[in-house]
């Protein structure tokens, strides 16, 4: 069946409101092991509202989300294609992506894999709402790139505290503010981390919508030029809090969201 064939909503399809028990649960489970990605994927659907429904359903409905449906690109196989972009310039979306991608060890593939074992395709339901939410996932790491919070666990927090003003799903926004808590206990640390969170928030109200974007376009674009294009501003305090606990002799690499890697330098 073709995107552009399948319902806006599918009958099965359920909004399940806020599930606090089950965001505790599977948010306890992502403090010991931040590199869980599966986790995430339940607290976010143990949170999806009606605002995340809304704009899906908005997007859709668009001339550029018809467009895209029309298309059907496969974002993560498009990403994944790293000699597809080996025309780009040095300083291309597409350059700085896959530097990212290699440095850390990822691939757009790897990112599917993981949401698939919190739910398998064919337990999904088949409609153009999951077309959308998949779209937020495949652009995960382009917000990465585009933004430069790292995959640290306060980089990792203050990117879904962007991500939740980009798509306002509040599962996002508790692992984003939790997350900043939980760094906070475990390395003792002065640096103002909530203010990174909100700093998060305030540069992912002010940007366009990433997810929305043609990505395929946007690959090839100069980065600094589709920052300035997206209103994508400079992650200032986030960088202040990592100077900070570098020399409180917390290293980047080893900021979790666990006592063991915060303590260890």
């Amino acid at each position: 069946m073709a995107f552009p064939d399948l319902p806006l909503v599918a009958p099965d399809r359920k909004t399940s409101g806020f599930r606090p028990l089950k965001v505790l649960h599977h948010f306890g489970k992502l403090v010991e092991d931040k590199e869980d990605t599966e986790q995430v994927f339940h607290i976010i659907e143990a949170t999806k509202g009606r605002k995340t429904h809304a704009q899906a359903h908005a997007f859709i409905r668009s001339p550029e989300g018809q467009r895209f449906l029309r298309d059907g690109v496969d974002i993560p196989a498009m990403l994944d294609d790293h000699a597809r972009w080996a025309d780009c310039g040095p300083d291309s979306v597409a350059a700085h992506y896959i530097a990212f991608m290699k440095r850390e060890g990822l691939s757009a593939a790897g990112l599917v894999a993981e949401s698939h074992k919190w739910a398998p395709p064919e337990s999904l339901p088949r409609d153009l709402t999951q077309w959308y939410f998949d779209r937020l996932r495949d652009t995960h790491d382009l917000f990465h790139v585009l933004t430069g919070y790292g995959r640290d666990a306060l980089g990792e927090a203050s990117l879904l505290a962007f991500s939740y003003e980009q798509n306002h799903n509040k599962g996002i926004l508790f692992i984003a503010y939790a997350g900043a808590r939980q760094i906070g206990k475990v390395s003792g640390t002065k640096a103002p981390l909530y203010a990174a969170i909100h700093e998060g928030r305030r540069l992912g109200k002010a940007a366009a919508k990433i997810a929305h974007q043609d990505i395929a376009a946007l690959m090839r674009e100069d980065i600094g030029a589709a920052r300035a294009r997206l209103g994508i501003g400079k992650p200032e305090v986030y960088r202040q809090c990592l100077a900070i606990l570098e020399s409180e002799g917390v290293a980047r690499e080893q900021l979790t969201l666990g006592g063991a890697g915060a303590q260890a330098a």
